[in-house]
Parts: structure tokens; C-alpha cells; sequence
């Protein structure tokens, strides 16, 4: 039933045509960093495999692929996909999870990422995000026929009445995103996606001011509803 929904899911994206208005970008900002320093030497995609894999124990750095699976394929929705996830997004949020001053609050907060962000070097960051991006994501499939139509309409259109926007005007019909703008969210868990919006709202994560805003204005159903329906983009 499953892959019946998905192949659902996905004709009902394909046909979608081109999406005005702002986007629903559930992990978005209106631009990721940019290109690294002329003096920043090109990312190395096996320094990032071999850090990701491994971990660094002098550092006290765990290997990431004990929580996000081999290739950032995890194995459970407590962590998220990070398998062909756009380089500069993921290489944004690992500096978000950073603490500038080794002090101050980093503006995305989880004990496990603040302490597995802060060791990592401009470079290291930059090698780990260009090999997750160059690995092929094993997507998460909805899960709920129920609430289908609800999420698509919202995915492809948004919420005129509460001033939310389509989603896909900035993650495109199919969930990819846009490099150097808005990550991959399609085939993304579901529990995840919804969680994060669910977060976004309360103000839990907060670096996202757009998203924040957004989200405020979603229901529980609607949350829900546009997070299954992700699920199952392809």
C-alpha cells in the first residue's frame, strides 16, 4: 500500500505546473553560505566520507553514520536523511549548531549536534556537507491515504486564508529543492518533517525567522497533512 501511495504521491507532484509565491521552506533560508573564501581550498568528498564514517575520538567527535546511518541514510525518523541533501544547506546548519564564541547560544539548539558541530574546522564542514551531497537518498514513504489531498493542496498550493505559501514555489514539485537556496525535502521522514514544523511554531528552532512565522499559522492537521505528503515526493 505503501508504494501504491508513494507512486500516488509522485504522478499527483509531476503534474503540479509552475507555483507562484513565496515558499513553505520547512528547513529554509532565503540563501545558504555561498562559496567558501578564495583562500578556502576545494572540499574533499573522502575527508568527509572518512570523518562521517569514523569520527575523530581524539576530538571526542562521534561518527555521524551512528545516528544518520551509512551515506546519511538513517534508519529511523529520529534522526533525519541527509543523503543528497544540498552541500551549502548542510554545511549552514552544521555552523548554526556551532557556538561562535565557544560561549554564546548557537542559534540551532540540540545538545547532541551543538557538541558534535562545535570541534568541526571550516574545512571539515565543508568536506562532510560535499560528501553527503554527492550520495543517493533512500526516501521515507507516506504514510497516511487519509490525509493526501490535504497535503498536496497545501504542498502545491499553500493556505490562502492563513497567508501560508505553496511549498513547492521554493522546493520545487518534486521536493528538490534549489541548490544554494532551499534544501531537498522530498522523501524525507515524516515524523521529522513534521516535528521541525512543529518546532518552528512553537519557536523551539528558531533559525529560521520565515519558517517560524509560517508555521504559526499552520494547524496540527495541516502540519501533518503537508509532512506525510513530503514523505512521499520524489
Amino acid at each position: 500500500m505503501k508504494r501504491v501511495l508513494s507512486r500516488l504521491l509522485i504522478s499527483s507532484a509531476m503534474m503540479s505546473g509552475a507555483v507562484a509565491g513565496l515558499a513553505l521552506g520547512v528547513f529554509a533560508s532565503p540563501a545558504f553560505a555561498a562559496d567558501a573564501p578564495p583562500s578556502m581550498p576545494k572540499a574533499d568528498p573522502a575527508k568527509g566520507e572518512q570523518l562521517f564514517t569514523n569520527g575523530d575520538a581524539a576530538r571526542n567527535i562521534v561518527s555521524c553514520a551512528s545516528c544518520h546511518g551509512p551515506g546519511g541514510n538513517s534508519a529511523g525518523a529520529a534522526n533525519p536523511k541527509l543523503a543528497g541533501q544540498h552541500a551549502d544547506y548542510l554545511a549552514k546548519e552544521l555552523h548554526n549548531f556551532k557556538s561562535k564564541d565557544g560561549k554564546a547560544r548557537p542559534e540551532r539548539v540540540s545538545p547532541v549536534m551543538n557538541a558534535q558541530a562545535q570541534p568541526l574546522t571550516e574545512e571539515e564542514i565543508r568536506n562532510i556537507s560535499a560528501y553527503l551531497s554527492m550520495q543517493t537518498i533512500k526516501p521515507a514513504f507516506a504514510k497516511n491515504k487519509e490525509t493526501v489531498e490535504l497535503g498536496q493542496k497545501i504542498y502545491r498550493g499553500g493556505i490562502a486564508a492563513k497567508n501560508v505559501p505553496a511549498c513547492a514555489a521554493c522546493h520545487s514539485p518534486n521536493g528538490a529543492g534549489l541548490p544554494s537556496q532551499y534544501p531537498r525535502i522530498g522523501g524525507q521522514y515524516p515524523e521529522y518533517t513534521q516535528l521541525q514544523l512543529e518546532h518552528f511554531r512553537s519557536g523551539e528552532r528558531n533559525n529560521n525567522p520565515a519558517m517560524t512565522a509560517i508555521a504559526a499559522r499552520m494547524s496540527d492537521k495541516e502540519i501533518q497533512a503537508v509532512a506525510d505528503y513530503i514523505a512521499g515526493l520524489r
